[in-house]
């Protein structure tokens, strides 16, 4: 298992990334009168076939070369089924792949979300080619960051800009 959520999303958004996407969606939901937490992470990559979206789930087959192992999605899969939730992922080929794994709040084995707005941020800066939407539920309340609207709002002022780092920073912080 791994320690915290975000290592998950830092991990499936990575593949996503791998994969030629130009668009990523990454929603949380916490939902504490049903008492779930739900991650979707959704892409317009490469997408995959069905045999291969079935490989991706066993631990003992990566894409990567010169790794014989690949634990990502499998992980991701097994912490939502060991904490009572649920998992899938949906893919064609050409038109991309959307992962979604649910969990239970109380279970104990539930890792912690762990650092969002650190990981947020390292996505936006570190890959500020591609457009993010980033949606973070917490019962009613909503939190949503899509870099396209702010790339407009920029008029050409790059993401990695140290200004439009430290608002972010601050942005994130306030609404995180």
């Amino acid at each position: 298992m791994m320690e915290e959520l975000c290592s998950h999303i830092m991990d499936i958004v990575t593949n996503s990334i791998t994969a030629k996407a130009k668009h990523i969606e990454v929603s949380i939901s916490e939902d504490h009168k049903n008492g779930i937490l739900a991650l979707c992470i959704k892409d317009d990559g490469v997408g995959m076939d069905s045999d291969m979206a079935q490989k991706v789930q066993d631990p003992f087959f990566s894409t990567k070369t010169g790794r014989k192992v690949g634990l990502g999605i499998p992980l991701l899969k097994g912490t939502a089924e060991t904490t009572g939730g649920s998992f899938y992922l949906t893919t064609e080929l050409g038109r991309g792949a959307e992962i979604c794994a649910s969990f239970s709040l109380n279970h104990p084995d539930l890792p912690p979300i762990g650092k969002l707005k650190d990981t947020v941020l390292v996505l936006i800066v570190g890959n500020s080619e591609i457009d993010f939407i980033f949606r973070y539920k917490v019962d009613e309340k909503e939190f949503v960051l899509d870099t396209t609207v702010m790339k407009d709002l920029l008029g050409g002022i790059p993401l990695k800009n140290p200004e439009v780092i430290n608002f972010l920073i601050n942005y994130l912080d306030e609404n995180l």
